[in-house]
């Protein structure tokens, strides 16, 4: 049975869930107000990249069902982890990592479909940032067919020191942009590779293109001007898996 994205209000409540260490994808404080029991909730925050938004009093009156006390919280239907962790361990077994970075992707129906390829492809994990990406709904939930329950899905707070950390790990970060010099076919994706996905009307943030390694346009012959954004993941993670399973 899937999971689905929860709402909590109140402090203790709050407080409870993070010391059980759920998945929080978002925590709502009433603007304004002030307790002393909320700083420790948003030094943990900080700590773990929860997205924390300062909300009027209305907002929370109206999604919750009850005393919220000034605090709300989403619990994500995903359970997060640390994707050096899993670097880590993909390395000890031997296996070459593969990355997937969404950068700022907002349609869930795309988050889902990218998780979705990604996990029948082996991506070892995908990357999120903690703003400005899609909530996992139910529906983005629904569009990955499950993959966002089965594949491991980290956050950041900061998607280019992440960039960084992973050419740090001997990690190659491939950018899909139309600014690209490189076709995806000319980088050996036998490397250990993050491939980068941008958001779908902007594309991927310039500090992320400024400290990629590549960056790689796809083939388009046809009259429009871009792919959709989990289309072209597809095409990205189909060109990784083509080489690593027929280039040996």
């Amino acid at each position: 049975m899937q999971k689905q994205l929860t709402l909590i209000y109140g402090i203790h409540p709050v407080e409870e869930a993070i010391s059980a260490n759920r998945s929080i994808e978002k925590i709502f404080i009433q603007k304004g107000f002030r307790n002393d029991s909320f700083k420790e909730i948003l030094a943990t925050a900080k700590t773990r990249n929860i997205p924390v938004a300062s909300v009027p009093l209305e907002m929370l009156d109206r999604i919750t069902h009850g005393v919220h006390q000034g605090i709300a919280a989403k619990v994500s239907p995903i359970d997060f982890v640390d994707w050096r962790d899993i670097v880590a361990h993909t390395f000890e077994q031997g296996e070459t990592p593969l990355l997937m970075v969404c950068d700022s992707i907002t349609d869930v129906r795309n988050v889902g479909a990218i998780a979705r390829t990604a996990y029948a492809v082996g991506v070892h994990a995908l990357i999120i940032p903690s703003q400005g990406f899609a909530s996992f709904t139910a529906d983005a939930v629904k569009a990955s067919a499950g993959a966002l329950q089965k594949i491991h899905v980290s956050r950041e707070s900061d998607l280019v020191k992440a960039v960084k950390e992973m050419m740090g790990y001997g990690i190659q970060t491939i950018v899909a942009d139309a600014t690209g010099k490189e076709f995806p076919y000319e980088i050996d994706m036998k490397l250990p590779t993050a491939i980068i996905m941008g958001s779908e009307d902007e594309g991927a943030a310039k500090n992320i293109l400024r400290f990629s390694t590549h960056i790689v346009k796809l083939p388009m012959p046809g009259a429009i001007d871009s792919y959709n954004v989990s289309v072209a993941a597809g095409m990205m993670l189909y060109e990784a898996i083509r080489q690593r399973t027929f280039n040996q």
